[in-house]
């Protein structure tokens, strides 16, 4: 992707990375729980590397001008470049790093980790090398252990897939085998979500109520099974089901709000088989089944009437 080298002035070099949406098992993956994570590729990043003499620079809407001037909170993706450059071996100077990004930021949908992807396979094409998956990880934990505290890694997992990735931390890897294609809605609440916070007052609620918090998790472990199943032998919808039943847990887990619940229950209303929140909750995203392409469309349009701020429907084929 890089281009030629007529002279170093001249070269620059692009990577770029789709963004993601947790399907089933967010908050119970943290405690040993499986989760399943979908390639989201309507919104995402591109990154624009050249050579320009002097400190590295940054070009974003988040921030303009040296990285060593950068705000705290991109320190995950200062940290990524400076570790892209030494693992590389090529000198922390004379960059200019234009990110381009359509993936909102505290959404649930992988913004930090979409970034760090996206600037390293940046990095690596601009000299020339290719960046295996293993190597895209490494790096790109860099900035998410800043962004998320102490991160499952299923973001950066699924940003560098193109097919449902089921996980569970200690566990290999698997992607999801579609038994059909399946039509999706992502719709934005309009309110950012907080995922380390949230995170952080599940492992709360688990020292003061053990007992019922754990089933709670538990029980989201045995839906996220039950979900791959669905998947894979295109019952969309029993997978309808679970992904409501999944919302109730993750309700009495305190991490969904008023507005997230509205949008589900509207999107329900409306014919959906099956919504829930996505990501960390309190604010952020819901995701929606819907029936089949027609219904997609129009659920998509009614959602966006009723508020949402953005709306996304897409497919996922198997």
């Amino acid at each position: 992707m890089s281009a030629e080298k007529v002279t170093a002035s001249e070269k620059t070099a692009i990577g770029i990375a789709h963004s993601k949406v947790i399907l089933i098992g967010e908050h119970a993956v943290v405690h040993g729980q499986p989760a399943i994570a979908i390639p989201f590729p309507l919104i995402g990043v591109e990154t624009v590397i050249e050579y320009v003499p002097g400190a590295v620079k940054m070009d974003s809407t988040f921030y303009h001008g040296p990285l060593k001037h950068a705000p705290k909170e991109l320190e995950g993706i200062v940290e990524c470049v400076s570790s892209s450059c030494e693992y590389l071996g090529i000198p922390y100077k004379d960059l200019l790093i234009r990110i381009n990004s359509s993936v909102p930021p505290g959404k649930g949908l992988g913004s930090s980790a979409s970034v760090a992807i996206s600037v390293i396979r940046s990095i690596f094409n601009y000299c020339d090398k290719e960046c295996s998956v293993e190597e895209l990880l490494q790096l790109a934990n860099v900035a998410e252990t800043y962004a998320h505290g102490a991160p499952s890694g299923l973001d950066t997992l699924t940003i560098t897939s193109d097919k449902p990735v089921w996980y569970k931390r200690g566990n290999p890897v698997e992607h999801i085998e579609l038994g059909e294609d399946l039509h999706f809605i992502v719709a934005d609440s309009g309110r950012i979500g907080d995922t380390r916070t949230s995170v952080e007052s599940v492992a709360n609620l688990l020292k003061t109520a053990p007992q019922r918090i754990h089933s709670k998790i538990e029980r989201i472990g045995e839906l996220t099974h039950n979900a791959k199943e669905a998947l894979e032998k295109a019952s969309k919808h029993i997978l309808g089901q679970l992904l409501n039943e999944a919302q109730k847990e993750l309700e009495a887990l305190g991490v969904s709000d008023a507005g997230l619940n509205k949008l589900i229950h509207f999107a329900r209303e409306e014919g959906a088989l099956g919504a829930k929140l996505t990501g960390g909750g309190n604010g952020g995203c819901i995701i929606a089944l819907a029936q089949n392409e027609v219904h997609s469309k129009q659920l998509a349009e009614k959602l966006r009437r009723f508020g949402a701020a953005a709306v996304w429907p897409f497919v996922l084929k198997k």
